[in-house]
């Protein structure tokens, strides 16, 4: 049975931008597919609302504010317009985007929060937590930066960041420091509140496997096995007070998925209707999110709303992540694109980006961003296919003057109800690629149409067997302009615009409105250029920005490493134990996309366990009887729970690069 259209109303809502920054494409790789959904939803008859809105609070933003010299609601009040601005430019339309410190995220996280606490799932606890001396003040998350417990690598207050990527909770890093002074942080005893997430176990093993999710969400039944209760406090001022305690502000975590809520709640009071329908009721909730915050929507975020009882996520759609000319994403290394500067600045039209993300890729896989791959789509597709058979229809029936009419050829229609069932039923597989190839198919279709019966010749010797080609042409035309509109809206308008249509009135039309003969009567305005090819040069341009960005990030992050490496003896350099050794097996870590566990050979005899965070570079398959290098005296380490004795070296090259010798040499070869 298909899932939409049905009698309950549905809530798509995206994971908030961070109102930190300005936008780049990766933010836009949840967004575009999100609002395509709800257009698609929206076309079948389906009651939809879409809700969004800024995030607001966490020491992110209070560090970069007081770095800048302004207050953090400055900060977030100069990205939460940046953010509103672009969404606009893009077509991304959200019924109502908020903010998560209006005063109804405010009143209602305090209002959960008061929830849990009475029905038994919060309670305090005396803990340690870094306090820096030096600036007088208590240093949460980001505040801090030290080693992790786990694994033994850099890390910052809230996360392993470059090492096992274990969530960290305050008071769990070891050998703290200020990261605004750089000073040693001392330890202070303060009591903070955690919420009982260790109780939810049953609970969510149950809601997991009753969640309508993409495929890349199933590892977060792994992570329901073994759970540990959450600190939800912090000592900022910045933030939703806690209830009672002045001192602290609820956990960033806590208050920015209620923001889903409170903008349901600021949007269904604005048109007089009651939010309790949608969060208390019997509805459909559906979260597009990135694949970096699955734990979050699928863990702590089911379990707050079963304990303090609301109604739970009926489904969490977890896109890919995205890459630049095939390296990490990463703003420090310079593999970004910024949406304004590098994009819509350069004249790009914002739907030749919307359709390279929605049909580049499933949408549960890893986009690759290069100019040239960008520049080959857009003009083989958009401008070879759609637009160059929505150009020649139009203009053929322009320049002949020609009254368009007839009846729609069975193979016309057959082609059209083809792409319309691709529509309806892939929708509900967020195979948003698939839809768009299926416009394209349809364009392709339309020119072999076109080609095949030579309107140019048939004019001369049948003129209204030409007009009945050409009436079949403009139903492909109108065909294409409905079922564009979800995913490039403005060039979908622009082509109704030229069958004749008022461009407003293609959102009010459903898919079946695709087979509703055409109106070939109708006064049609001179044709313009839909598509236009993106050529050599532009790119060129566009190329270069990207490589300077590289370098410049390069030379930073070497001057920066330069100065800040310690000097060490050589007598400390003899205490290393570096091996060359021989992988022999390898595998996954259930619950981790990074990890990687590996049997290597050192010439030991019996094969060392070593974790190494290397699973985005290379497949278990890959390391099996890869020659490695190996520091062997590394004290042993806990990583997610599994016991690694040694580490392997590797490049800081967009990931990792594994070190190895350049001639072959036998396991246990000493490195001197």
């Amino acid at each position: 049975m298909p899932e939409f259209p049905c009698n309950k109303p549905v809530l798509v809502t995206c994971g908030l931008p961070y109102a930190n920054g300005a936008c780049h494409i990766g933010h836009l790789r949840t967004y575009i597919p999100a609002d395509m959904f709800v257009r698609t939803l929206k076309m079948m008859g389906q009651e939809t609302i879409f809700v969004c809105g800024s995030d607001a609070h966490g020491t992110p933003i209070v560090v970069n504010a007081e770095e800048q010299g302004i207050t953090p609601a400055e900060l977030v009040q100069k990205y939460h317009k940046v953010f509103q601005e672009t969404f606009k430019k893009f077509e991304i339309c959200f019924d109502h985007y908020g903010s998560t410190d209006d005063p109804e995220n405010h009143e209602r996280t305090r209002s959960i929060v008061e929830d849990l606490i009475r029905n038994g799932y919060v309670y305090p606890k005396d803990i340690k937590v870094a306090y820096c001396g030096h600036c007088q003040r208590g240093l949460p998350d980001r505040y801090v930066e030290g080693t992790c417990p786990y694994c033994g690598a850099l890390a910052r207050g809230d996360e392993c960041d470059i090492g096992c990527q274990r969530h960290l909770e305050p008071g769990d890093i070891l050998d703290p420091r200020c990261r605004i002074c750089g000073g040693k942080a001392e330890t202070r005893v303060k009591q903070h509140f955690f919420f009982k997430l260790s109780a939810f176990g049953p609970f969510l093993a149950e809601y997991l496997n009753n969640l309508h999710a993409t495929p890349n969400v199933n590892y977060a039944k792994e992570w329901a096995k073994d759970l540990k209760d959450w600190c939800i406090t912090r000592n900022l001022e910045w933030g939703v007070k806690f209830p009672g305690h002045e001192d602290l502000v609820v956990y960033v975590w806590v208050d920015a998925p209620i923001g889903y809520i409170a903008f349901t709640e600021e949007y269904m009071n604005s048109i007089g209707k009651d939010w309790k329908a949608i969060w208390k009721g019997d509805s459909r909730i559906i979260h597009f999110i990135g694949g970096d915050i699955i734990y979050h929507h699928c863990i702590f975020w089911p379990a707050m709303l079963k304990g303090a009882d609301y109604t739970l996520p009926w489904g969490v759609v977890a896109s890919g992540m995205i890459k630049i000319n095939d390296k990490k994403f990463s703003k420090s290394r310079g593999y970004i694109v910024w949406v304004e500067d590098d994009y819509l600045a350069h004249g790009f039209h914002p739907d030749l980006l919307r359709y390279y993300i929605l049909s580049y890729t499933s949408h549960t896989k890893d986009i690759n961003f290069s100019w040239k791959e960008f520049q080959t789509k857009v003009n083989k597709e958009l401008v070879g296919s759609l637009g160059n058979f929505v150009n020649r229809v139009l203009t053929f029936i322009e320049s002949k003057g020609l009254n368009v009419g007839g009846e729609i050829d069975p193979a016309v229609r057959e082609a059209i109800a083809g792409a319309v069932s691709v529509a309806k039923a892939e929708i509900e597989n967020y195979e948003f690629k698939k839809i768009c190839d299926s416009i394209i198919t349809l364009a392709d279709f339309g020119n072999t149409y076109f080609q095949a019966h030579e309107p140019w010749k048939l004019i001369k010797e049948d003129k209204s067997a030409c007009e009945s080609v050409l009436y079949n042409c403009a139903q492909i035309v109108k065909a294409l302009a409905i079922l564009s509109w979800p995913a490039m809206p403005a060039k979908a308008e622009e082509t109704w615009g030229m069958l004749g249509y008022d461009k407003a009135s293609l959102a009010k039309k459903s898919f079946d409105d695709a087979l509703v003969p055409y109106d070939g009567g109708l006064k049609r305005p001179k044709p313009t250029i839909l598509f236009s090819k993106l050529d050599d040069k532009k790119i060129a341009e566009m190329e270069k920005i990207l490589e300077e960005r590289v370098a410049a990030a390069e030379a930073r992050a070497a001057g920066k490493k330069a100065a800040e490496a310690p000097k060490v003896s050589f007598e400390d350099f003899q205490k290393l134990d570096i091996r060359v050794g021989k992988v022999i097996a390898s595998e996954r870590i259930k619950g981790s996309k990074k990890l990687l566990k590996n049997l290597v050979d050192i010439g030991e005899g019996a094969p060392r366990q070593i974790v190494a965070g290397i699973a985005e570079q290379y497949t278990p398959e890959e390391m099996v009887g890869k020659t490695v290098i190996v520091v062997a005296n590394l004290e042993p380490a806990k990583i997610m729970g599994v016991e690694s004795n040694g580490m392997l070296l590797a490049a800081d090259s967009n990931g990792a690069t594994l070190l190895a010798p350049e001639k072959p040499s036998a396991p246990g070869t000493r490195v001197r």
